[in-house]
């Protein structure tokens, strides 16, 4: 399938893929005939007057989730925004593209000790994924109670309340083999990609190159940008 810029656009300007093309091997660069313009695309188009793109690249101890909850809460609260009109994107890559991935992954392939995470439960590295679990209150729905889903900020808990998680194939790529020179895994780098990919969490969407797609969600889609130091 190739598809011009033209058709590109009109089909969702960067609809770039939530399952890759079942026509081509994982790969460094994906190109047109690699993914399909579904999912993003989807993200793209939903009628919300506020967008915003929060660029992370540092896990940095889950700071970006507390301002990811900051900017849900004051555009609702303060602004007084319908949930529905509100559209925020976290487009994670480098270190933080590894939230995309379940606590399977994150023992399997020892990524708490690939990027130096210790878990506060154990003292240990990171074998489970810290950030995406919520541990809010459901029935409590007071935004100024520390245990509400409002002041929640877990990946489950920002999903739930409408924020979209996107997975750069690239930065998998490139992760998957640092991961083979550093543990010294007798893996071919597909492999690991393939294996981290069908074990995204839930809701996480895949694009091909994270760089391009901000760029396309700011000059496309009308996102706002915002990026968090670690």
């Amino acid at each position: 399938m190739k598809i011009s810029r033209k058709d590109f656009i009109a089909v969702g300007l960067g609809g770039f893929v939530a399952a890759l093309s079942t026509q081509a091997e994982a790969q460094l660069v994906q190109k047109p005939r690699d993914w399909s313009p579904t999912k993003l695309h989807g993200i793209m188009n939903r009628t919300a007057p506020y967008r915003q793109v929060y660029d992370i690249t540092q896990i940095g101890n889950g700071v970006f989730l507390n301002n990811t909850k900051n900017s849900l809460n004051g555009f609702q609260f303060s602004f007084a925004a319908q949930p529905s009109e509100i559209n925020i994107v976290a487009a994670l890559h480098g270190a933080a593209n590894l939230l995309n991935f379940d606590d399977a992954m994150w023992k399997k392939y020892r990524l708490g000790e690939f990027v130096n995470l210790k878990d506060p439960k154990t003292g240990e590295f990171a074998t489970r994924n810290l950030y995406y679990y919520s541990s809010a209150d459901k029935a409590d729905h007071n935004p100024d109670s520390e245990k509400s889903i409002y002041q929640d900020k877990s990946i489950e808990g920002l999903q739930a309340r409408g924020v979209h998680f996107l997975c750069c194939h690239t930065a998998t790529e490139e992760q998957s083999r640092k991961l083979i020179a550093r543990f010294g895994l007798n893996k071919q780098p597909e492999t690991i990609v393939k294996d981290l990919l069908t074990h995204r969490i839930p809701g996480s969407t895949v694009v091909p190159a994270m760089v391009a797609t901000v760029a396309i969600l700011q000059l496309e889609a009308h996102f706002s940008y915002i990026t968090v130091a670690g």
